[in-house]
């Protein structure tokens, strides 16, 4: 059925009106309460003009009273019991985002709409706390891990030599073959405590940033070539084989001479400490435009995928096992990651079980003028 002229006009304007309120929703609420108001306005009018003895005069009457009374109701409780309590709490996380995150006030978002702006920023800042619990959460068992592990580094070597010295202190010092066995021995352990605590106290610099780099033109081929001499007694008792595939020429790099050659003794001794017996080891230089690429490949047992993330990590074993056999303080790759970060490189390890783990980093080029 058809509806009639008026009602039909009727419709469209409760249609128009509906997405002129919507559109404003953007705006403030002044301009709301006014549209919201003609709304009303309109529809009381219109519904006076349907009653009996109804003349102009009362219809004008009418409008500008629903008009102004609408209003003013609809402003107070749109402005002072909605905008403003929205605008005071949106105001409150912005001083919490920059008292938090250091957000500056430029970089707040900017939306005339106070609830998409109050749920935009409600979502943001919970997003964030919720990456700072999770972070706290890591950093807390990260800690708990660290605590338990040096607890258990450092008394390994301390309760050995005190077993040692205790024996010879219960008698076992007038033998003199007894004596000098145990006092070898106390001292190895001993000396691995002071490695130790070297250790721990370089990579604490090193994390704080005491330990500054002292970067140089140097040759890293030549660095490699005396890394294979000092370690060639530990290569030779596991008959390991040693190559360095590189250019005939030296290879030029700007780091510190003393920290990448101890990134270089590291990485070849673990290496040479948990490859196979009769096993090689290549360190391979590739050049590109900026940099050289060094990488210490051997054929080892390899590392499983689930430890590649974690060996890094301070104390991490892989082998638990063995992770003490070779006297080593479980902080040189942590260490070697430290130092190449300060070289403003990373390292990254490729594994595969029974064919190898490769261990590369890039080292900028020295030019010779420099």
């Amino acid at each position: 059925m058809m509806l009639p002229n008026w009602e039909q006009y009727f419709c469209n304007f409760v249609v128009t009106m509906k997405s002129i309120v919507l559109q404003t929703m953007i705006l403030n609420p002044k301009l709301l309460a006014f549209l919201l108001a003609i709304f009303i306005a309109i529809f009381t009018t219109t519904f006076l003009w349907f009653l009996p003895e109804t003349n102009a005069n009362i219809l004008f009457v009418s409008f500008v009273a629903s008009l102004a009374i609408a209003g003013l109701l609809i402003y107070f409780v749109l402005d002072y019991l909605v905008f403003q309590e929205i605008n005071k709490m949106y105001d409150s996380i912005n001083r919490l985002k920059m008292k938090d995150f250091g957000v500056t006030r430029k970089k707040l978002q900017k939306d005339n709409n106070p609830l998409r702006k109050l749920n935009n920023e409600l979502f943001v800042y919970v997003s964030k706390k919720e990456q700072e619990v999770t972070e706290l959460k890591r950093l807390e068992k990260y800690r708990r891990e660290f605590l338990a592990n040096v607890s258990h580094e450092l008394k390994t070597p301390i309760f050995a030599a005190q077993g040692f010295v205790h024996t010879l202190l219960d008698g076992a010092m007038d033998d003199e073959d007894v004596r000098e066995r145990f006092l070898q021995k106390a001292a190895k352990s001993l000396d691995g405590l002071d490695i130790l605590v070297k250790d721990l106290l370089t990579l604490s610099q090193m994390e704080t940033g005491d330990i500054k780099m002292n970067p140089e033109r140097i040759d890293i081929k030549q660095i490699t070539k005396e890394v294979f001499e000092q370690l060639e007694n530990k290569a030779l008792s596991k008959n390991v084989k040693m190559f360095v595939k590189a250019p005939q020429s030296a290879i030029f790099v700007r780091a510190d001479a003393q920290r990448i050659g101890q990134v270089m003794t590291n990485l070849v001794e673990n290496a040479i400490k948990y490859g196979h017996e009769n096993g090689t080891i290549w360190v391979v230089f590739e050049e590109d435009k900026k940099d050289f690429k060094i990488s210490i490949r051997d054929d080892g047992p390899g590392i499983a995928s689930e430890h590649l993330n974690r060996i890094f990590e301070r104390f991490y074993r892989v082998n638990k096992a063995r992770s003490r056999t070779g006297g080593s303080s479980g902080l040189g790759l942590a260490i070697v990651k430290h130092i190449l970060q300060a070289h403003r490189t990373k390292i990254s390890v490729v594994s595969k079980l029974e064919k190898g783990t490769t261990f590369s980093f890039k080292l900028e080029k020295s030019l010779n003028n420099e």
